[in-house]
């Protein structure tokens, strides 16, 4: 079905009526968090269309979940809820319906410019986990290390490999971090170093939240997994490979990683996906029958990294992927994360590992883009890059295009500041 909204929408926006991913904004000139959903370049905020009375029919009439802080609360509802939340939503926007369209107060207090607004974390994340889905990626990094014929390890295809990262230091798109610490093992030298990290890189991923909870011991079965989750934003794991090298021996990256990820603010519903979903690629060897799902799927959304550095006008495209580039579906990410009996609760990410490509255009990361170091990346400035510097800002943009149809999940964006002193 074919729908159009009486508000102004530039055809490339992100934010089509088709689209509606939820976020959590407040108003730059000040006042409390709520919930939104972004339209266009508006955010339209849902808490005023509760104390209007539009929710009055649904499951969550009583109380207004969209006055809220997070979508925790919201998501906690159920998917009966965020449909009918997106039917209403859809209804009220389209060019045929006259109450919000006529309205001129009402339009006013809904509909803010997202230029008003600060964004802010979705949700609240109790647990995050990081997954290493993608083939070409695991391929990449296996051969520098190992040599191709050793590129992956033993169990690379046979289960969804994983670590478990921070939440705490999660952080919505905008947010800019300081160059971390750790030791370093230089290879001119016997002993390790404590230094600010010299390989800082970006990963290229995308998460997807947790939308219902299975009880402690009860695995989520791969028929249902998709049951229990939410919607997906972009990921930015920011990652010091220099500080991974030296540790990730014998139980993997820790200092590395969990100094900062970054994710986009809008997240979208897989509702606004289906148009968008494709067969997931065979899988040789064949997994084991708890990770094997009939007609198992993936999504067609092009995914870009561009950087600009300190001394650069504008942002310069330096890698462009597929999601459809990754090995293991999200379906199969969380039955394996539960089948030991692992609990997942709402609002957790979990996140794809770096999406990488075939082609070297189509690599998620500084790490394979350059080679190890081994082949700079040149900017249009004249500038070269081997890893991040100082002043550099990374920005991810995500999208799915189809029959006129766009939807795209905006940008997320970080800028690496210099090592904080240590006192």
């Amino acid at each position: 079905m074919e729908l159009t909204t009486f508000l102004e929408i530039a055809p490339e926006s992100d934010f089509s009526i088709h689209n509606l991913p939820y976020g959590v904004f407040k108003p730059r000139i000040g006042g409390a968090p709520r919930v939104g959903v972004a339209i266009g370049a508006d955010a339209l905020d849902l808490s005023v269309l509760h104390e209007a009375g539009f929710f009055n029919q649904t499951v969550f009439a009583s109380h207004n979940v969209f006055n809220n802080s997070s979508l925790n609360a919201f998501i906690r509802l159920g998917r009966d809820a965020w449909r009918e939340t997106r039917t209403i939503v859809q209804k009220l926007l389209s060019d045929d319906v006259a109450d919000l369209r006529d309205n001129a107060i009402l339009r006013d207090a809904a509909l803010i410019p997202q230029s008003r607004i600060e964004m802010l974390l979705p949700v609240e994340i109790g647990d995050y986990t990081d997954f290493y889905s993608s083939y070409h990626h695991a391929h990449n990094v296996g051969t520098m290390l190992r040599g191709a014929e050793n590129a992956l390890m033993p169990n690379w295809k046979h289960l969804p490999v994983a670590y478990h990262g921070r939440a705490s230091s999660v952080v919505v798109s905008g947010t800019n971090f300081s160059r971390p610490r750790g030791q370093i093992q230089p290879s001119d030298a016997n002993e390790p170093i404590f230094s600010p990290t010299r390989s800082l890189d970006f990963e290229l991923e995308m998460g997807f939240f947790i939308g219902a909870e299975n009880a402690l011991g009860e695995p989520i079965p791969i028929e249902r997994a998709d049951e229990f989750m939410f919607g997906m934003v972009l990921v930015n794991d920011w990652s010091a490979r220099d500080i991974q090298a030296w540790e990730y021996q014998p139980l993997g990256p820790f200092l590395a990683k969990n100094f900062c990820t970054s994710i986009s603010p809008w997240v979208v519903t897989f509702d606004a996906l289906e148009p968008f979903k494709k067969p997931l690629p065979a899988q040789d060897p064949k997994p084991l029958a708890y990770l094997a799902r009939e007609n198992d799927w993936a999504y067609d959304i092009e995914l870009e990294v561009s950087l600009q550095s300190a001394t650069m006008d504008a942002p310069h495209v330096i890698t462009r992927s597929n999601f459809q580039n990754l090995y293991w579906s999200m379906n199969q990410q969380l039955a394996h994360h539960t089948v030991n009996g692992c609990n997942v609760r709402v609002g957790d990410l979990l996140a794809s590992g770096t999406i990488s490509g075939a082609e070297k255009f189509s690599r998620g990361s500084m790490l394979e883009l350059t080679w190890r170091g081994k082949e700079p990346l040149q900017l249009p400035n004249g500038e070269t890059r081997r890893f991040l510097d100082d002043g550099d800002v990374v920005t991810m943009r995500a999208w799915g295009a189809k029959d006129g149809v766009r939807v795209g999940f905006g940008e997320v964006r970080g800028k690496a500041l210099s090592a904080q002193s240590l006192s």
